[in-house]
């Protein structure tokens, strides 16, 4: 296939850019290269890609309608792999402005590119972050997901309703996969495992909201690309069995889907941080916080749907997923 991968110098992009390559498809990577964390490893991350046959590279950024179209025009993708935001919770509380235009404008810009020239499937990064303060868990598709707590959540919830708004007016197949604490080598630096990682080697404290006492699903990227990949290969359809007199927040009468990609189990922060230790084989020191504005206590995905419909859930373990980031940080940072 053709596939125009967004945000293909991110960490989720990089790494579904590498396995559609080394499967035989074309990938046309686009990405602004965003200053929001380090322009180095973005390029770092390219150089992955460059090179190998069948792939091409275009700085955009997706808020660029124009540009966007021209790109899109030319590619005319098969299928598209939606994966450029501005990312992080913490920051939307500051830069409200930044997931306005990456998030909501870029999103709106691709799905006009996706009306004119129509994909086969359209694959796009939601989050777990829509869920906001849901109590009940695991979270599931069925989920209520009407009280986002962050502005990045509201924009990944405005996502999927946009995409379900083009499914239905154009029979555009849209998938939104809603991602779940991904971990792993090339990770980004403003996420847990780099950030704790770097206080651990140095010796400095980490700062721990809510004073541990919170879950995640630590998910491994390559559980991730595997889950995307397969979703991308499974156009979404209509529902028939769809009820509008009790409608499935996650499917239907449209070509619209919704997906859980987590490992099914909530992460005490406390245990992630004593694998992390054994992995670096340095002791951290622990600097405990407060819970921040806009985080949730805990994750937990509900995979039952994924697994149905494409044969897969992840299922890496904790500790192998850590040794195996702790082995590629240490030598990305020169670390003995």
């Amino acid at each position: 296939m053709k596939v125009v991968v967004t945000g293909c110098a991110g960490f989720i992009g990089m790494h579904c850019a590498q396995r559609l390559l080394a499967r035989g498809d074309e990938v046309l990577g686009l990405d602004n290269l965003s200053p929001y964390y380090s322009i180095e490893l973005k390029k770092d991350r390219l150089r992955q890609l460059e090179g190998t046959a069948g792939f091409r590279f275009a700085q955009l950024d997706l808020a660029d309608g124009e540009a966007l179209a021209r790109a899109f025009g030319e590619a005319r993708p098969d299928a598209v792999l939606h994966l450029a935001a501005q990312p992080g919770v913490r920051y939307s509380l500051d830069n409200p402005a930044a997931y306005v235009q990456a998030n909501l404008v870029g999103f709106a810009n691709l799905l006009e590119c996706c009306r004119r020239h129509p994909p086969k499937h359209l694959v796009y990064a939601s989050s777990s972050s829509v869920y906001g303060g849901n109590a009940k868990l695991p979270w599931s598709e069925t989920d209520n997901v009407d009280h986002p707590v962050s502005l990045y959540a509201a924009t990944k919830k405005s996502d999927e309703l946009m995409a379900h708004a083009y499914s239905h007016l154009y029979a555009l197949p849209a998938t939104g996969l809603r991602y779940f604490t991904v971990y792993g080598p090339w990770g980004r630096p403003d996420m847990s495992p780099t950030l704790f990682a770097q206080a651990i080697m140095r010796g400095e404290p980490l700062r721990v909201f809510n004073r541990g006492d919170m879950r995640r699903d630590f998910t491994y990227v390559d559980d991730i690309v595997e889950g995307t990949l397969r979703a991308l290969d499974e156009p979404a359809q209509p529902d028939p069995a769809f009820d509008r007199a009790a409608p499935d927040p996650a499917t239907s009468w449209a070509p619209w889907r919704l997906y859980n990609i987590g490992n099914h189990e909530a992460v005490a922060l406390l245990e992630y941080i004593a694998a992390l230790e054994r992995a670096l084989g340095r002791k951290a020191v622990l600097d405990l916080q407060p819970m921040q504005p806009g985080d949730v206590h805990s994750t937990y995905a509900d995979t039952d749907r994924l697994r149905e419909v494409v044969g897969f859930a992840p299922a890496t373990p904790l500790a192998e997923g850590i040794a195996r980031f702790a082995r590629w940080f240490k030598a990305y940072h020169g670390y003995a």
